[in-house]
């Protein structure tokens, strides 16, 4: 053990030499490590960033909550001219899937309606999104709030004229009141606050509830009427816990078909999404971009590569004479093969430990200008950097490392002299 100790300390002091005496070069070399690491620990590192903060945006969402709508999150086979004859959902068949579709936990009928400007007193913010839903929507998105409540059924169903503010709206409209009860007007019309949602901070799916108005869908309904194909409209159940969702899939669309008089040869003229289908989507998009990058990425390796074995060979040139009078005084060839694979190891590592340090000091400044969007670089990819850095030093050593083992001591001190 402590010869392996010997070799590792003698070979990095020769890496360190290399470096130090021929600093040009050896830096040169090191670029195609140096930009391979890097460009995959960035790629991954950006990967795994987006993919924490999709996770993050969906947290509040169980992955069975499905989406019922006329467009498809996955591709279909339904050619678009006729898809784009589909009907929107409505709220009658919102309501029949509370009454009828067994297993629902919660169910929510809702409408893009887009922004809109809300006002109290002489204050006025502008480009708002207003979220029109049902009571449901409380459950499904598993809000959380600071202040006051979400509206009820009642509420819900009669379309009473009461709104919950997000984090910012209600900073904007009050700062350091309390809003509770507080009359804003919207739609021209006066509306009292009840409740104030929990800071969400940005969102990779649209705008941030933080900006966001939710009132009572049926509000917008007897403002807009219920035939605006501008509005949007999407019904979202998530299923009771523990149910088969296959099966519960299969029940749902088995009663809308009921209830729009589908004949069992027509296709159904709905979608019903899965988010789980969505997460799926999102993780195959993640890891083609992973894909890509590391074969990227593995270009460059493969050139620093060549520029570590390109100094390998240099050193052992320049060593000959010292490699054999090592012989002559018995050192054995494993010893000599060791002493050049580990410094072709070390050399590999220090230039994927300045990719990783430029992927970290990278990281750290985007953080800084991106908001609540942090780039991660997790223990993983670093550990993955180094491997790699340690596998392209194995391989770019290992043949001048052979050659070097393999010198006749004589003629290596002859040749050297």
């Amino acid at each position: 053990m402590l010869i392996y100790l010997r070799v590792l300390k003698e070979s990095l002091a020769f890496a360190i030499n290399a470096l130090r005496n021929n600093k040009l070069r050896t830096l040169l070399s090191l670029l195609g490590v140096t930009i391979g690491i890097f460009s995959i620990i960035g790629v991954l590192a950006a990967v795994d960033s987006l993919k924490q903060e999709i996770k993050g945006s969906l947290a509040s969402l169980d992955n069975n909550t499905i989406i019922i709508m006329r467009f498809s999150f996955a591709p279909t086979d339904i050619p678009q001219w006729k898809r784009e004859q589909f009907p929107d959902v409505s709220y009658d068949e919102y309501q029949y899937i509370k009454r009828n579709v067994p297993d629902v936990e919660a169910a929510s009928f809702s409408l893009n309606v887009g922004a809109e400007s809300i006002k109290y007193g002489d204050k006025l913010v502008t480009g708002v999104n207003i979220i029109p839903v049902t009571d449901g929507y409380y459950n499904i998105e598993a809000l959380q709030l600071t202040d006051g409540r979400f509206f009820n059924e009642s509420e819900s169903n009669s379309g009473s004229n009461v709104l919950v503010l997000g984090q910012e709206i209600a900073e904007s409209l009050f700062g350091g009141l309390d809003p509770i009860g507080k009359q804003v007007r919207l739609y021209g019309q006066r509306f009292s606050v009840i409740g104030v949602l929990e800071k969400e901070g940005s969102s990779m799916f649209g705008p941030s509830k933080d900006g966001m108005v939710i009132l009572p869908v049926n509000v917008v309904r007897r403002i807009y009427g219920s035939n605006n194909k501008s509005a949007f409209p999407q019904i979202v159940v998530k299923p009771a816990e523990g149910v088969d969702i296959p099966e519960f899939n299969a029940v749902l669309e088995q009663r809308l078909r009921q209830l729009r008089g589908l004949k069992p040869n027509d296709v159904s003229n709905f979608f019903i999404n899965q988010l789980s289908g969505f997460t799926d989507l999102i993780d195959n998009i993640t890891g083609t971009m992973s894909t890509i990058g590391g074969f990227i990425g593995l270009f460059s390796l493969l050139v620093g590569g060549f520029g570590i074995a390109n100094i390998m060979f240099v050193s052992v040139k320049e060593r000959t004479n010292l490699i054999g009078i090592q012989k002559a005084l018995g050192a054995k060839n494993r010893f000599i093969l060791l002493q050049f694979l580990f410094e072709s190891v070390i050399l590999a590592t220090i230039g994927g430990l300045i990719g990783l340090g430029l992927v970290w000091i990278i990281a750290q400044v985007m953080s800084q200008f991106t908001g609540d969007f942090q780039f991660v670089l997790s223990a993983t990819n670093i550990f993955y950097g180094l491997s790699s850095s340690i596998v392209i030093g194995l391989f770019a050593g290992i043949v001048p490392a052979f050659m070097a083992s393999r010198l006749d001591p004589v003629e290596a001190i002859r040749t050297g002299m």
